[in-house]
């Protein structure tokens, strides 16, 4: 199938390259998916429509009628939430820092690196919050489940003083300039 993906930052003054892609009906529903979730009659609209904006892209396709079954047996490819499973910390890739309409995503590689003779890294003490995360639902465009925790003015003091541990002074910086409220840590499966 072919896909034209453009930036949806272009307009009048900047042009940007329309780019064509040929990608099958599951790497489309994967797009798809990421962006609507599991709902049948939202992704029926967009399937049949033959638009839509993911980010900063904007997928364009011949629009196509997908009929019940086939929609059906597409879904049930992706997984779905699962309140049940237990928070794994082996498999936590991801943590999102949040603070009123702040956002600080840091990704374990960055956050795992310890400081010499250090034994403790700024990721071990995100996962500390995850011993009390509840399950909040699985992304579709993360590819993981969902766990929040909430911060405590205690725990933003602990993780003022672990950021000293990064390695990367801006996300020091940023962490020291947002009272933050909750923490969501990405567990991929």
């Amino acid at each position: 199938m072919r896909v034209r993906i453009s930036s949806d930052a272009a307009g009048s003054i900047s042009l940007t390259p329309v780019v064509v892609r040929d990608l099958t009906r599951e790497e489309l529903m994967e797009h798809i998916v990421s962006v609507c979730g599991k709902d049948p009659a939202r992704i029926h609209e967009v399937v049949s429509r033959g638009t839509l904006v993911s980010g900063g892209s904007r997928l364009r396709w011949d629009g196509f009628e997908l009929q019940p079954p086939e929609l059906t047996l597409m879904l049930s490819r992706f997984p779905d939430p699962d309140p049940g499973r237990v928070f794994s910390a082996d498999r936590c890739g991801l943590a999102v820092l949040r603070g009123g309409a702040h956002q600080i995503a840091v990704p374990r590689e960055a956050a795992a690196r310890r400081r010499l003779f250090r034994r403790r890294s700024f990721w071990d003490h995100l996962l500390a919050l995850g011993a009390r995360a509840a399950y909040v639902d699985y992304s579709y465009r993360e590819k993981a489940d969902i766990y929040r925790s909430h911060i405590s003015p205690a725990d933003q003091l602990k993780l003022q003083e672990a950021s000293r541990l990064l390695t990367y002074t801006a996300l020091t910086r940023q962490l020291e300039g947002i009272p933050l409220e909750s923490v969501d840590l990405y567990v991929s499966r």
